[in-house]
């Protein structure tokens, strides 16, 4: 039996105007990998405060066993500005010290490679804080890790190192952490246990995020009507994780006949064919075309010319969802700036079709600050009365109130001024505003902050039946592989597609870190580098089919490509006609999946 750590019992808490929790008990022993969800405001931070004793109870008691070590990563930046990176990590230790520690030289490996040591703290960015921060809780001997919000500002390779460094952190049946945050993926990657913080209580599920919402969904089912809707958007979501999340179906914790069960009359997430045949109809034949486009920038303090994009060539589909992968400074931004129009090329050509109209969801809220003072009733006064999302019999005609509904705003909230909303609830009612201006072509750059998993699921599902062309910036892995089809990563100046998708991402990162040739296909984050199972003749055979196969994957993609514009020239009321296209372009489609499965598994097998 697992050794006790802490506990909680009849914990009670609460505000002036709200009872957070009552009569809350809990118990986290050895081995104990813990991840709580729950909705904004519901209490999952507090919880963990409680937990680690950074927060008292109005009621009930934290027992925690004698010679506990606890450690805590705080959601809020709680650095030293007046500290070095170093100072901030490993304090005034002796460099032989914790040079001689493999764990610690690991962390600093991990999180700060690319930063200089003796770097002021207070000059560095977000993502480079929260690295800091990690590092110096990491670096610790705790028996127990309570982490809020670890991942907000990491990229993905970043969050990948942590998921990894967690798993191996302590044996199987030591050490314990809790985890708030809304990165699924993470959830899932590293979880064996999840709390769902709701209506005052705590309770618990078996498994990472993948068994907690086939089990939501079982007790969702049998309970009354009134969970009805979130019930349906767990069902959709569960059916993505057993159709289509990469990696995550193969799972012996998740119950395969239980959730094929459930899940039987839920249809694909998304009609493919019906969406990019009305991307089509909208946009036409012409999206946006980069040309062997570069850009380059003057460098203020040197006066001299930086490259940060050279050769580029993009031609973007009707219809087409696609993520971007890069590390910051890459060119993200100034790839997506040449697709708004914001940014002009220094060399190449940007094409672009004559209805197309881009609108981008940046990081900044510079769509609600004409609204600041509003209510956000007075907002949605002054928009069209009504919408239509998805097609065919699926077309739904929504007015603004109900998106807002959709999007998790109570009619109380309709009340509220602009600037005293939650980040999270500024962050969708600017997501609404910019999809009620009917653009074509929807650019998303870290869509998923200050969001909880349903507010999440929420918006995945209204993305599900927008009809036009989705760029996608994220460092949040699930949504970027639940909401595109397809993954770019700009790298060395250049775009490059990923047919292994991000773990292909990472593998090339990595490659291109210690200096090597990247590799050819991808292999799991955590996986240990296996041999090559192939020599000789052998070897030779398969490097020659995989050289075929992308061949025939180019050749087929350019095939889907002028299928696509083709349909822009068919008569748009000629409905079978169109089906008989659309049928032939899923054809087209399928192959090159096929195609892209023979890839990954003969790049297996080359190493």
């Amino acid at each position: 039996m697992a050794a006790h750590l802490l506990g909680a019992e009849g914990l009670r808490l609460e505000y002036p105007t709200k009872v957070v929790f009552d009569s809350v008990t809990l118990g986290i022993e050895e081995g104990d990998r813990i991840g709580i969800v729950g909705r904004n405001g519901d209490g999952k931070s507090s919880l963990l405060a409680m937990l680690a004793g950074r927060k008292q109870p109005d009621a009930g008691r934290v027992t925690v066993r004698a010679g506990t070590r606890i450690g805590v990563l705080d959601q809020a930046d709680v650095l030293d500005d007046s500290l070095t990176i170093a100072q901030s990590v490993v304090g005034d230790m002796p460099e032989y010290e914790w040079a001689g520690d493999a764990r610690v030289r690991d962390v600093i490996q991990g999180l700060l490679a690319d930063l200089d040591w003796d770097a002021p703290v207070d000059g560095l960015s977000g993502g480079q804080r929260r690295r800091v921060a990690l590092a110096a809780l990491l670096v610790q001997d705790w028996d127990v890790i309570a982490l809020d919000e670890p991942t907000n500002h990491l990229d993905v390779e970043a969050v990948t190192w942590l998921a990894g460094h967690l798993k191996k952190r302590w044996s199987a049946s030591s050490g314990a952490f809790m985890v708030v945050t809304h990165d699924r993926w993470f959830l899932d990657e590293i979880c064996t246990e999840t709390w769902e913080v709701h209506d005052r209580i705590v309770e618990p599920f078996e498994g990472g995020y993948a068994a907690y919402i086939l089990q939501r969904v079982e007790r969702d089912r049998m309970a009354a009507a009134t969970e009805a809707k979130r019930q349906n958007l767990a069902r959709k979501e569960l059916a993505w994780l057993r159709r289509g999340a990469p990696a995550r179906t193969a799972k012996p914790k998740f119950r395969i006949d239980a959730a094929n069960e459930l899940i039987a009359d839920v249809p694909e997430i998304r009609d493919k064919t019906s969406l990019q045949s009305l991307a089509v109809s909208r946009l036409g034949k012409d999206v946006v075309d980069l040309l062997d486009v570069g850009v380059r920038y003057e460098n203020r303090s040197t006066g001299a010319s930086v490259e940060v994009l050279k050769d580029v060539e993009w031609r973007i589909a009707p219809g087409e969802r696609t993520g971007i992968l890069g590390v910051n400074g890459a060119g993200k931004s100034t790839l997506l700036g040449l697709v708004s129009g914001s940014i002009q090329p220094t060399s190449g050509t940007v094409k672009r079709g004559t209805t197309v109209r881009v609108k981008t969801l940046t990081q900044r809220i510079d769509e609600l600050l004409p609204h600041w003072d509003q209510p956000v009733r007075k907002v949605i006064e002054g928009l069209r009365t009504e919408y239509t999302f998805g097609t065919g019999s699926k077309a739904q005609s929504l007015t603004p109130g109900q998106l807002l509904e959709r999007l998790g705003f109570s009619s109380a909230q309709l009340s509220t001024p602009v600037k005293d909303l939650s980040g999270g609830q500024q962050r969708r009612l600017q997501l609404l505003l910019v999809l009620l201006d009917q653009p074509n072509v929807l650019i998303l750059d870290e869509p998923t902050n200050d969001m909880d998993t349903d507010m999440l699921a929420a918006i995945e599902d209204l993305l599900d039946s927008w009809p036009g062309t989705l760029l996608v910036v994220s460092h949040d892995r699930y949504f970027l592989e639940r909401v595109t089809d397809q993954q770019f990563a700009v790298m060395g100046g250049g775009l490059r597609h990923l047919p292994g998708g991000i773990d292909e991402y990472l593998r090339l990162r990595e490659a291109e870190q210690k200096g090597g040739a990247a590799p050819s296909a991808p292999r799991s984050a955590d996986a240990p580098a296996k041999p090559s199972g192939l020599e000789g003749a052998a070897l030779r055979t398969a490097q020659k089919e995989v050289s075929a196969i992308e061949r025939k994957i180019q050749k087929l993609t350019q095939q889907i490509e002028r299928a696509k514009n083709a349909l822009a020239d068919h008569d748009q009321s000629d409905y079978q006609g169109l089906g008989v296209e659309m049928a032939k372009i899923s054809a087209l489609q399928d192959e090159v999946g096929e195609l892209e499965m023979q890839w990954l598994e003969l790049s297996e097998q080359i190493g």
